[in-house]
């Protein structure tokens, strides 16, 4: 229980925390007091170890630097031992040290004493952030804004010992990784994988054995797919594979001495191996995670004083029903199918019987789960309301190492985002709606009310349509028709009208408003490309503003790549001017009849008419894009005999959902819809190799030259199925074409 009391008529900061970790048994609060401030002046000193190291010193400096921030006091720093004066012991220079880092986190006051440690010296850092927030009240929202009260008196009482239930706490976001002091402040991780080997931290089997150095001469080492060796993924049951990676993994250790942690992982694609003997054995296992499960542990038993982590991924996530993990596994369960519109618990039950099953055969799980979505960073996704109920889902499964992959880069809401998300990891009971409003009060200010209805409406809006499948490589042309729709939208951005409006006048709150304005402006941005009547792409000067406004909050926001593919936000704008420009130009095509040789598959509603809708797909394959996954053959009539002179026809790639470029796109004109001339073929100038860029638009276009046609065929070639060296090798391929023009 925590107890926070604040007298305000004498301006005393009057603290009473009893406060007990997960794992702590309840304590009854002490009656002593101990005195930090009175009157703006201390007698106290700050005591650390002689031999104390860099974080307790640090440690010790960061509670002198905050005290004399909100009352004026500054206490000084020693090491030789104080007898007279009031003493705050800072790690290893507590008296009680012993005793008190039986737990992770220690605070406890008498009327002379207050000492402060955890049970490391990194620890006794966080816990003097400990105090500084939860006894004291300073706000640390980001790296560069928090709120520090004052006052002239401060007294802590506190018999304060915690253990979080999440001991490994990491968010995978630049805000931590880039600013030490920040992560230190909100108790998560410096970096994404601590401990592990840096070169080695997951998807290894290409490390191992590298395709171009074995793949030729040993095609038996990798996997057998539809009856061909394919370099997707390794042969596991292959004796000289175990060697090989139990040699690689020995010379990883020894290059990385410090490190006790390495990951034997599969690579990132589902083309696992069915040759007899590694099926037999995944049959018996009822799961791929057979295979997977029997080597790591061979590895594991031949490095017993080091942690060979795994993945429990796509194919692998289903525990094997009889082999279990060594007890120097560590399964990393990765949550990346579940929809996010609502708990885990609620929306992916097959997520949570696996993490279960794991829990059953004792496996030791630390949690990879996902908190943005990779194919668009910067578009609204209302899934905060999900974290603290999954996170205890995780909690109350025994996981107690977690890893949250946010975006890394900045993205929507960013600094919120990060900021619940360590508090969570801290303490998984905490309450979402109280957090809430908390950041936004002390993060927006007077627009907090805007930020806070806009967050719970997008919110709300998603819950009304409860079968919408919000996935973390999806788009939000998705929700256009729903919790996206034009009148959505149009409230939304009526909401942050208002937050802007209040505060005109104050540079530094309008920009972190603009700053939470980003995911909207890009919805909306995306929205135009529909060009629909309410929201045309003819209404330049309105898109033009909105543009101008996103690309000054994302720069502010330091924003250079939008998804998970590296796509740069240069790019990206480019694109939107070059769209805006065609969408000024007649096209002779729009909402030309479009008749189709091979059917489309899924996307655009198989509406053939997308070609010529006046709609223009934009970096993802759900906009817009209609897909094949055959050639593309394209009929478009005119309705009479009409003068043109070029004829062009977009294409998508996106190489790691295996969406290509087609190889060429024949363009033919026929005035009777019988008899065909060409009019050119034109080849793709960017053929696919191993550094081509995963995300890209190509407009393929003919030459410049007058004729005349009622009926023009275009046919896209598709390449049908990747190169060998692709991970989905083996499989088909797609292409997505968009807007036929005629000029």
């Amino acid at each position: 229980m925590q107890l926070f009391v604040r007298a305000t008529f004498s301006f005393l900061f009057v603290l009473l925390l009893s406060f007990n970790g997960i794992q702590a048994n309840a304590q009854k609060a002490p009656s002593a007091s101990f005195t930090l401030v009175q009157q703006g002046s201390s007698k106290s000193v700050i005591q650390i170890a002689e031999n104390a190291d860099s974080d307790e010193r640090l440690a010790a400096t960061e509670l002198s630097d905050y005290i004399f921030k909100i009352a004026g006091a500054r206490i000084p720093v020693v090491s030789k031992k104080s007898t007279s004066n009031p003493v705050i012991y800072i790690g290893r220079a507590c008296p009680n040290y012993a005793a008190l880092i039986k737990k992770e986190y220690s605070i406890t006051s008498t009327n002379n004493t207050l000492q402060i440690t955890g049970a490391t010296p990194y620890q006794t850092l966080e816990t003097v952030y400990v105090l500084l927030e939860e006894f004291l009240g300073c706000q640390f929202l980001s790296p560069t804004v928090e709120k520090i009260p004052t006052t002239k008196n401060i007294i802590v009482t506190a018999d304060y010992h915690y253990t979080p239930a999440v001991l490994t706490r990491t968010v995978h976001s630049k805000l931590f990784y880039d600013n030490p002091s920040f992560a230190a402040k909100r108790r998560v991780t410096l970096e994404g994988f601590p401990k592990f080997v840096p070169e080695a931290r997951v998807h290894t089997f290409n490390k191992f054995l590298p395709e171009k150095n074995f793949f030729e001469n040993h095609p038996t080492f990798y996997a057998l797919v539809k009856n061909k060796r394919q370099p997707t993924q390794l042969c596991l049951s292959n004796d000289t594979v175990y060697q090989i990676i139990k040699d690689s993994v020995a010379a990883f250790f020894n290059r990385r001495p410090s490190a006790s942690v390495l990951s034997v992982s599969q690579d990132d694609n589902t083309q696992y191996c069915t040759c007899d003997k590694c099926a037999a054995i995944d049959a018996y296992e009822g799961s791929p995670s057979g295979t997977m499960i029997t080597l790591v542990n061979r590895i594991a038993k031949d490095f017993p004083n080091k942690t060979i982590a795994t993945l429990a991924y796509q194919y692998t996530r289903k525990a094997p029903l009889h082999i279990k993990p060594e007890k120097n596994v560590l399964v990393t369960l990765c949550s990346i199918e579940c929809d996010r519109s609502g708990p885990i618990a609620d929306k992916c039950k097959d997520f949570e019987s696996d993490l279960k099953a794991w829990g059953a055969i004792g496996a030791t799980i630390q949690i990879w789960d996902y908190t943005t979505q990779f194919t668009n960073f910067l578009a609204p996704f209302p899934n905060l309301e999900t974290l603290q109920p999954n996170i205890n889902l995780f909690v109350d499964n025994n996981a107690n190492w977690i890893f949250e992959q946010h975006s890394h880069n900045p993205s929507e809401f960013f600094e919120l985002r990060s900021w619940l998300l360590s508090k969570f990891l801290w303490n998984p009971k905490l309450n979402y709606a109280n957090l809430l409003q908390e950041f936004s009060n002390n993060y927006y200010g007077v627009a907090s009310p805007f930020i806070v209805k806009y967050l719970n409406d997008l919110h709300a809006a998603i819950k009304e349509t409860p079968k919408f499948y919000l996935f973390l490589y999806g788009d939000p042309a998705q929700g256009f028709e729903t919790w996206l729709s034009e009148q959505k939208l149009k409230q939304y951005n009526a909401l942050f009208d208002s937050a802007t409006n209040i505060t005109s006048g104050n540079a530094a709150l309008q920009a972190r408003v603009n700053e939470a304005r980003i995911g909207l402006d890009f919805a909306t941005l995306e929205f135009y490309r529909l060009n629909k009547a309410s929201f045309p792409l003819s209404d330049v000067t309105s898109i033009q503003q909105r543009v101008d406004r996103f690309t000054t909050a994302t720069g502010a926001q330091g924003i250079k790549i939008i998804n998970e593919m590296g796509l740069p936000l240069t790019d990206y704008l480019q694109g939107y001017q070059k769209l805006i420009a065609s969408a000024k130009e007649v096209n002779k095509a729009k909402n030309s009849k479009v008749t189709l040789a091979i059917k489309p598959v899924k996307y655009a509603k198989e509406d053939p008419q997308a070609l010529t809708d006046g709609a223009f797909g934009g970096w993802s394959f759900y906009a817009n894009w209609l897909g094949f996954l055959d050639d593309m053959k394209a009929t478009i009539d005119l309705g009479t005999v009409t003068n043109f002179s070029e004829v062009s026809v977009s294409f998508l790639q996106v190489t790691n959902h295996v969406v290509f470029f087609p190889t060429a796109v024949t363009f033919e004109a026929s005035e009777d819809g019988i008899n065909y001339t060409p009019i050119q073929t034109v080849d793709n100038v960017f053929p696919l190799v191993k550094t081509s860029k995963v995300n890209d638009i190509q407009v393929f276009a003919t030459s410049s030259k007058s004729q005349k046609a009622r009926f023009i065929r275009v046919t896209g070639k598709n390449m049908k199925s990747p190169p060998y060296w692709h991970h989905a090798a083996g499989t088909g391929a797609w292409i997505f074409a968009d807007e036929i023009v005629v000029k």
